[in-house]
C-alpha cells in the first residue's frame, strides 16, 4: 500500500471510526491495512511487549521490597506504546508521562531508567542519548514543551518530529489544549497519542469529557483526529506511521500535526500507591484482558509462522537475563540523598539550604546504617 494509499484509509474516517487490523482472537479484520514488516521487525516487536509486561511485573515486586520508589504500572498498554515506538525513526523525539516503560523499552531501555524509579534523578538525564525527553510526573506539562520542540525542529528545517505520550486525565489539563492549540496555529510536526486507559486515578473516562471522543477535539484545534485500538499493536503501528508522514510531509491545506486516542485498559493500579478495588470492579478488568495485546499478536505472529515455541523459549530467558543484569546495575549503582537538593530549584532558597544541613547533621550524628534500619 502507497503511503497516500495508507493515509486516505487512517484519515478519511469519523473520530469514532477506531482503527483495527488484528482483533482480541488475533485474527486479521483489516488485511488492507496491515503492514509489510519484516519477520525480525514483529519479532521485535513481541519481545518489547513480552519485556515490557515482565518488567512492569519486576518493578511492583521490588517496590513491594522497598527497594523501589512509587511505580506506575503499564501492564495492558504494551500494544500502543511498542507499536507507537516502532512506527518512528530513530531520530525522532520521544516525549512521555511516566508509565510508558514500554516506550523507553524500544529505545533500548538504559540501566539509569531503574535508577530513577530507585529515587536518582539522574537516572532520567540518561534517556537524552535516546532522544526521549525526561519522564514528566506533572500531569499534561510536558505537552507544551513537546510543541516546543517540534516548532524550533521545523524552524530549523529538521526533519524530525515529536510523539508525545500521555494519559487521558491530561485531556482535562489546560495544558493539553494549550499545546493543541498552538500546535494548530504554528503546524507544528508533533504527533499527540493519548494513552486512553478509561481511568485518571479514580475518574472513569465518562467523567472526564462530554465529547464523544477524545480523537475529536482536535477538530477544534484545526487538525484531524483519529481513534484506534491501542491494545493493537499493529493498528498502533499503521495509524503512527500514517501521523508521522503527515507531519514531515503534509499535503495541500493539510496541517502537520495528530491527535491520536489509543483505546486500551489499565490492568493494574494507577501506581503502587493506589487501590483500585475501591473505584471499578474485577469483571470490568477481566473483560478487558480477555483482549490482551501480548496474546492477540501471539496468536498473529504464530499464524504466520513468524514465532513459535523454541523462539518464544529464547525470547523469555533472553528478557530474564536482560531484566537480572539491569537491577543489578542498578542497585550497585552510586547514591547520594544529598542530590535530592539539587533539581528542586537553580538557586537553593533558604528554607532547602535549612533541610540540606538538617540531614548532613543527621548522617553525621547517627549514620546511614542506622537511619535505613526499619526495624
Amino acid at each position: 500500500m502507497s503511503q497516500d494509499v495508507l493515509e486516505d484509509a487512517v484519515f478519511d474516517r469519523e473520530p469514532d471510526d477506531r482503527v483495527q487490523i488484528i482483533d482480541a482472537d488475533g485474527t486479521v479484520v483489516a488485511p488492507a491495512l496491515e503492514p509489510a514488516l519484516e519477520p525480525e521487525t514483529l519479532r521485535a516487536m513481541y519481545r518489547d511487549m513480552r519485556f515490557s509486561r515482565r518488567f512492569d511485573e519486576r518493578m511492583i515486586s521490588l517496590q513491594r521490597q522497598g527497594r523501589l520508589g512509587t511505580y506506575a504500572s503499564l501492564a495492558g498498554q504494551e500494544g500502543s506504546q511498542i507499536g507507537s515506538t516502532y512506527a518512528l525513526a530513530e531520530a525522532d523525539l520521544l516525549s512521555f508521562q511516566y508509565r510508558e516503560h514500554g516506550a523507553v523499552a524500544a529505545r533500548g531501555m538504559p540501566w539509569e531508567y531503574l535508577h530513577y524509579w530507585m529515587g536518582h534523578e539522574e537516572g532520567n538525564a540518561a534517556l537524552a542519548d535516546r532522544n526521549v525527553f525526561p519522564l514528566n510526573i506533572s500531569i499534561g506539562g510536558h505537552l507544551p514543551h513537546a510543541v516546543g520542540w517540534s516548532w524550533a525542529a521545523k524552524l530549523k528545517g529538521d526533519e524530525r518530529l515529536c510523539l508525545v505520550h500521555f494519559g487521558d486525565g491530561s485531556t482535562s489539563e489546560g495544558d493539553f489544549h494549550e499545546a493543541m492549540n498552538f500546535a494548530g496555529v504554528f503546524d507544528t510536526p508533533t504527533v499527540f497519542f493519548c494513552n486512553n486507559n478509561q481511568w485518571a486515578i479514580s475518574i472513569p473516562r465518562k467523567d472526564q469529557t462530554a465529547s464523544a471522543t477524545i480523537a475529536q477535539k482536535a477538530h477544534a484545534y484545526g487538525f484531524d483526529g483519529i481513534q484506534v485500538d491501542g491494545m493493537d499493536p499493529l493498528a498502533s503501528y499503521v495509524v503512527t506511521k500514517a501521523a508521522r508522514e503527515r507531519a514531515l510531509e503534509p499535503g495541500d491545506d493539510q496541517l502537520r500535526p495528530t491527535l491520536i486516542e489509543a483505546i486500551q485498559y489499565r490492568y493494574g493500579a494507577h501506581t503502587t500507591a493506589d487501590d483500585p478495588s475501591v473505584y471499578r470492579d474485577d469483571e470490568e478488568v477481566e473483560r478487558w484482558r480477555a483482549k490482551d495485546p501480548i496474546d492477540r499478536f501471539e496468536v498473529y505472529l504464530r499464524n504466520n509462522g513468524v514465532l513459535d515455541d523454541e523462539q518464544i523459549d529464547a525470547i523469555e530467558a533472553e528478557i530474564d537475563d536482560t531484566l537480572a543484569a539491569l537491577i543489578d546495575r542498578a542497585e550497585a549503582g552510586e547514591r547520594d540523598p544529598l542530590e535530592m537538593f539539587e533539581y528542586t530549584y537553580d538557586e537553593p532558597t533558604p528554607r532547602l539550604e535549612e533541610q540540606r544541613a538538617a540531614l548532613e547533621t543527621l548522617r553525621d550524628t547517627h549514620g546511614d546504617d542506622e537511619l535505613l534500619d526499619y526495624e
